[in-house]
């Protein structure tokens, strides 16, 4: 399976392929005067299907089971808002709490309910890589465009058994494989030296970086290439991910507010950074307090304000706390929700 398609630019100067030591200590190259080129917008991948905002999709329950008949309402809210894509039964779809024939059911609901008009990036992660394959050959099996696999979480693997793992995964399904690094989850971090090395692998088309950590995105896009595929998976820091060179962002407010969502990351795509900011302070409140308690239920909560499902959760996530809901109503409020 060929990598995704070139989107027209060069790999940037000397630099391009190498590690962030080699990197910070290469020449810097002098711009010509001659070459002047406006810089007002973004270039982004124009010919990836990947990118823009894409919700991470609740699993809705009603008394104890998957809320089918909601989640098709969920999904249909979400591309009626502009999203862009659709990842099902990622954390926030509570997958750690699904068992296997609900976890392949509700992908299996996505892609009928998506039709094709917007990718699915199945959640297909586990601290098993034989799980891990079974789940990503699944979701090739059904119609899902990708995979969103996380890093092997609480095992702690070496850096090179982070690589095998992926490797496994790319040998065996012919899918594209977004790798999700999220250590305050799995306990342990993918170093962009081995985000490199997967990058050169086929089926790994590119990343969702929940670390917050900007300054490694700018090198992520020196050291894996204009096709690497880079997508933020922290609402709050998503603004300044975009202006590192981010393709999007896997969203957990995009539950709650999609056509906000959408205002925002298109702005941000098309280098209109005064609305893009105008968007970013109306929804950062927003942001943060889907947090205040463990996630999804301040977003379920939320959620059930508007109507739209049940706030139902599984333990061990307990319902969201009283406590909280005064900020997350509030939030909603700033947000032009409620």
């Amino acid at each position: 399976m060929q990598k995704h398609p070139q989107i027209g630019a060069e790999r940037h100067g000397p630099v391009a392929g190498q590690g962030e030591r080699d990197i910070l200590s290469a020449p810097i190259l002098r711009p010509q005067p001659s070459r002047r080129v406006s810089h007002g917008k973004l270039q982004v991948m124009a010919h990836s299907p990947f990118k823009g905002i894409i919700p991470a999709l609740v699993t809705p329950f009603r008394d104890g089971a998957v809320d089918e008949k909601a989640f098709v309402a969920l999904v249909e809210r979400q591309i009626a808002g502009g999203v862009h894509g659709l990842v099902p039964v990622g954390t926030t779809g509570e997958t750690a709490t699904l068992s296997h024939e609900e976890h392949k059911r509700v992908v299996e609901l996505c892609v009928q309910t998506a039709r094709g008009r917007v990718p699915v990036i199945a959640g297909a992660g586990s601290n098993s890589t034989a799980e891990a394959i079974e789940l990503v050959a699944h979701a090739k099996a059904v119609g899902a465009d990708a995979a969103l696999v996380v890093s092997p979480y609480y095992v702690r693997p070496s850096q090179e058994g982070v690589y095998q793992h992926y490797k496994a995964i790319n040998d065996a399904v012919q899918l594209p494989v977004l790798v999700y690094n999220v250590p305050g989850r799995t306990g342990s971090d993918i170093a962009n030296e081995t985000l490199e090395r997967l990058s050169k692998l086929p089926n790994i088309v590119g990343i969702k970086d929940a670390t917050g950590d900007l300054t490694r995105a700018s090198f992520q896009r020196i050291m894996c290439g204009p096709d690497w595929v880079m997508l933020s998976g922290d609402d709050p820091t998503a603004l300044g991910y975009v202006a590192h060179g981010g393709h999007g962002v896997i969203s957990v407010t995009s539950n709650v507010a999609p056509d906000a969502c959408a205002t925002f990351i298109n702005a941000c795509l098309n280098g209109e950074w005064e609305t893009a900011l105008y968007w970013q302070d109306r929804l950062v409140r927003l942001h943060k307090a889907l947090f205040l308690d463990a996630s999804p239920s301040p977003t379920k909560f939320a959620m059930a304000h508007l109507g739209l499902c049940e706030p139902d959760v599984r333990l061990p996530i307990a319902p969201c706390s009283d406590a909280v809901k005064p900020a997350i109503l509030e939030a909603m409020r700033e947000a032009g929700l409620v």
